[in-house]
């Protein structure tokens, strides 16, 4: 875990200059400020179009009286791609951009639901009684 947060606290900031400092280079510096601040507006309109569509869908399937699964899962990951999508950068815009298409959302969304099935397999529970 710790190493995962060295990870994402460390490394990944670097890597997003290094790609910011390389594209401005390459495009120049205005030209990539607008490129961010372009994804960061296109991100938040898709990520409070794509979150609207999934809470209707949760509304939808709670009258019904069906269990949202896939949708809760979809509305975490349609959080964490806003964020993400506010962060600066290259590398983060299009981890969040992949998480927001649905198309793109659906195997992440296996992934995450395989590796949280594959934790409750692997934990145990004890209660012991008085």
């Amino acid at each position: 875990m710790l190493g995962k947060l060295i990870l994402a606290f460390a490394l990944l900031p670097v890597a997003e200059i290094y790609v910011l400092i390389e594209v401005g280079t390459a495009i120049g510096s205005l030209n990539t400020v607008a490129i961010i601040l372009i994804t960061a507006v296109a991100g938040g309109y898709l990520a409070r179009a794509e979150g609207t569509r999934t809470y209707h869908q949760i509304q939808t399937h709670l009258h019904q009286g069906v269990v949202p699964h896939n949708e809760i899962v979809d509305a975490l990951l349609i959080f964490a791609a806003g964020i993400v999508l506010l962060t600066p950068g290259f590398i983060t815009d299009v981890a969040g951009l992949a998480i927001l298409f649905p198309p793109t959302r659906a195997p992440i969304r296996e992934w995450l639901k395989r590796r949280f099935k594959n934790k409750m397999d692997r934990t145990t529970i004890e209660i012991n009684r008085f």
